[in-house]
């Protein structure tokens, strides 16, 4: 579904939805026992949107059932996102719940399968993930779970979720977001006001671990190596770096394709190849991509730079490619995430978003961040819509030179 629709159906059929619970609950509050202090019977996360949130959210699952071994996790997220869901193996596959959202009679269809599952499940404990998105307050409510854990907005102007969150917790924009998760988890037993308020030995804010390396299936690997050396023989003994230059449903988070052209050219003058990742939507860019490098070696006999746009057919093909590759550049997005779970390094750029919410928890991983005073623009309280008018100074100053001489760092490491 479009992301501007999705937008449209939060704010104006989310707004009076929150309402209209919210006053529900106000009226029959009086008549539900108060929750206690019972130890929770089944707990279910909903992070339904974004895949890399998965991957920062790990050290979170892990705490949940460590603070609470005799309740069963359940996950509700959109049908898209599973797979890097299963690879971490943090929730029983039996208990993932998932969304259609790829149109509105299947959101809709989908919604109320899962709903009825989590019922059935005796859901207890909602923990909404999501970043002042409506719909995932809404459907913590309708899980039937007697304690529901998300964000709010307390007296800050963010955007309204009703009053029907029962541990709310303030978002902060100062903390990175798995530190937010993991105060999310914490506060379905905490007393304090606000439920972030905590003290230094309960509170569970601090930096989270970086995720364990999945474990793919052992033909994985060999068979990505197998499948370069016939298609690719010109890569064949050369340093494999991979580049992401792709913004997916937001593009202007994508560095220019001229600094990723000067990049990959100084890559390949280094006796790189270089190989452009995407899905089959970023073809258009990584051909022109791979024709402006070509460009700069007239001549030459055979291509160090190659195309491998919708190349891997699985999130677990595309880890299986990290574990080939030395090094992973890309924009702010899901494979810099995904590469966390793998031993590969990577270079990683910000700009309209920070790497103080955002970066990847791994220490393989080096962030590139302008600090432009406008920046970030990408924000809860945007709904991601940027005020930028497609001018991305902040990711625009970040030199090619500077990113290769990273680049060259992380190659002659071992």
């Amino acid at each position: 579904m479009n992301i501007n629709l999705q937008r449209w159906i939060d704010r104006w059929v989310g707004i009076p939805l929150c309402a209209a619970v919210s006053g529900i609950d106000a009226v029959m509050r009086p008549f539900r026992p108060a929750p206690n202090d019972q130890a929770p019977r089944a707990i279910v996360v909903i992070l339904l949107s974004e895949m890399g949130s998965l991957v920062l959210a790990h050290e979170m699952f892990a705490q949940l059932k460590q603070r609470y071994p005799g309740a069963p996790l359940h996950a509700l997220l959109f049908g898209k996102n599973r797979e890097i869901l299963d690879l971490m193996q943090v929730v029983d596959p039996a208990n993932v719940h998932t969304v259609n959202d790829k149109s509105l009679g299947g959101l809709l269809s989908s919604l109320w399968t899962a709903i009825g599952e989590l019922r059935r499940a005796k859901v207890d404990v909602a923990i909404d993930c999501e970043l002042f998105s409506r719909i995932s307050s809404l459907l913590s409510y309708a899980s039937g779970a007697r304690i529901r854990v998300g964000f709010h907005r307390h007296t800050q102007e963010g955007l309204y979720r009703g009053s029907h969150i029962n541990r709310p917790v303030p978002y902060n924009p100062y903390h990175h977001i798995s530190a937010q998760f993991l105060t999310l988890a914490r506060a379905i037993d905490s007393t304090a006001v606000p439920k972030s308020k905590l003290p230094a030995n309960l509170a569970l804010t601090g930096a989270a671990k970086p995720p364990p390396h999945v474990q793919l299936d052992p033909a994985l690997v060999p068979g990505i190596q197998a499948r370069l050396a016939q298609d690719f023989p010109a890569i064949a003994g050369k340093p494999l770096v991979l580049v992401y230059p792709g913004g997916g449903i937001l593009p202007i988070r994508a560095w220019p394709l001229d600094s990723y052209t000067a990049l990959c050219r100084g890559l390949v003058a280094d006796g790189c190849a270089v190989a452009v990742i995407g899905l089959k939507d970023d073809q258009a860019l990584a051909r022109q991509l791979v024709a402006d490098v070509q460009a700069a070696f007239p001549g030459s006999p055979t291509s160090s730079v190659i195309d491998l746009t919708g190349y891997t057919r699985s999130i677990s093909e595309l880890l299986a490619l990290f574990h080939v590759a030395r090094l992973l550049v890309t924009n702010d997005g899901g494979p810099g995430q995904f590469a966390a779970l793998t031993p590969i390094w990577t270079l990683m750029l910000f700009g309209p978003e920070t790497p103080g919410l955002y970066a990847p928890l791994t220490p393989q991983c080096h962030s590139f961040y302008s600090q432009w005073p406008c920046s970030p623009c990408l924000t809860a309280y945007n709904h991601r819509s940027s005020y930028c008018d497609g001018d991305n100074q902040c990711l625009k100053v970040i030199a090619p030179d500077t990113v290769l001489a990273k680049a060259r760092e992380c190659l002659a490491a071992p």
